[in-house]
């Protein structure tokens, strides 16, 4: 028996150890340096970062604690139906047990409720997993960085059609 998830919203509670999230996983995969999202200036506060209307976060909840997390925001710099999928990191509990697709549903269901037309995201060689499984769930490879993250480090980059 696989073990057990639930994905809800992130709330104020959840900051800390989202936080805490981000500054363990990143480093796994070597993106700790300038030009990735652990030096973000909303890492410390993302319920307050994404509580704005054209935005979503959520978190998945396995024992009680938050063991991940991924959002939606509108792409700085790009057309407006564009939004970003952002912050989607695991702790590794969370990960191979079906937490990533299910949240990959949330997320994209969100952008078509807020209207998004097209979802867009960056990523870093190495991070395998989760281009597979960003491409089962319909993303398509890019050969450019859209969009002004601030990102630099990141050297993948995909989007789909929502």
């Amino acid at each position: 028996m696989s073990p057990s998830f639930q994905i809800r919203p992130i709330e104020p509670r959840d900051d800390a150890a989202m936080a805490a999230i981000i500054r363990e996983v990143m480093p796994e995969f070597g993106a700790d340096g300038p030009g990735f999202a652990i030096h973000d200036k909303e890492v410390d506060g993302m319920s307050q970062a994404y509580a704005r209307e054209d935005t979503a976060y959520y978190v998945v909840i396995m024992d009680g604690e938050v063991a991940g997390g991924a959002g939606i925001a509108p792409l700085v710099n790009a057309p407006e139906d564009v939004c970003e999928l952002r912050k989607m990191y695991f702790l590794p509990k969370a990960r191979g047990i079906g937490a990533g697709a299910a949240m990959m549903r949330c997320c994209l269901e969100a952008a078509r409720r807020l209207g998004f037309k097209r979802c867009y995201l960056e990523t870093l060689t190495g991070m395998d997993s989760a281009q597979t499984l960003y491409r089962r769930h319909g993303f398509e490879p890019l050969d450019h960085a859209m969009g002004g993250t601030g990102h630099f480090g990141c050297d993948r980059y995909f989007i789909r059609d929502l």
